[in-house]
């Protein structure tokens, strides 16, 4: 499933894919801000560029740029274990609670996870799960904006764009990697 190419409009979205260990992600910049890092064998990966490049107002060119050249150093420096937050500059797109429930991920510490529930509870609206879990669903910015630390309240995995296995391998790298464990002592 190819986008359709128009040289009418102006604006350049660059698109470049990344080869993660844990699968290829589609990056997408425009005008020094990044507004997609999706999981590229995904169902939603090309609906979501569609409709991100068409409000935009953009056209879209496969090829590297300075936003999405730094967002592949950080996430080789992520998969290292050299990275546990993302400085870059992101878009963010949706409705107000969407962006809410985007940010509060930002605010899961690397190594940690939380559940839906208390990411809920977390921008104040506890009955709203079900809600919070939709916009994590179709968070654009995987890995950046992390949404592969929110599991089930029971503990379990729960769904991920990008498939359980990459969950899974991302949430170990960074148990793995996680500086910030508390060790306890007993005496």
């Amino acid at each position: 499933d190819r986008v359709k190419y128009s040289y009418q409009m102006g604006r350049i979205f660059h698109i470049h894919r990344y080869q993660s260990p844990c699968g290829p992600l589609l990056l997408g910049a425009m005008e020094g801000t990044l507004y997609l890092c999706d999981w590229a064998e995904s169902p939603r990966c090309m609906p979501e560029l569609r409709r991100m490049v068409a409000s935009l107002g953009a056209v879209v060119e496969e090829s590297d740029d300075p936003v999405t050249a730094m967002t592949r150093e950080q996430l080789e420096e992520y998969f290292k274990g050299q990275r546990i937050r993302f400085d870059l500059p992101v878009a963010t797109f949706g409705t107000e609670f969407q962006r809410a429930v985007r940010n509060s991920l930002t605010d899961i510490h690397y190594g940690n996870t939380l559940s839906y529930a208390r990411v809920a509870d977390a921008i104040g609206r506890p009955e709203a799960v079900r809600a919070a879990a939709a916009a994590i669903a179709s968070n654009p910015l995987s890995i950046i904006v992390p949404c592969h630390r929110v599991v089930a309240s029971d503990g379990g995995l729960g769904g991920y764009r990008g498939g359980l296995t990459a969950k899974r391998f991302l949430l170990t790298l960074e148990q793995r990697h996680n500086t910030d464990v508390l060790e306890y002592v007993y005496f």
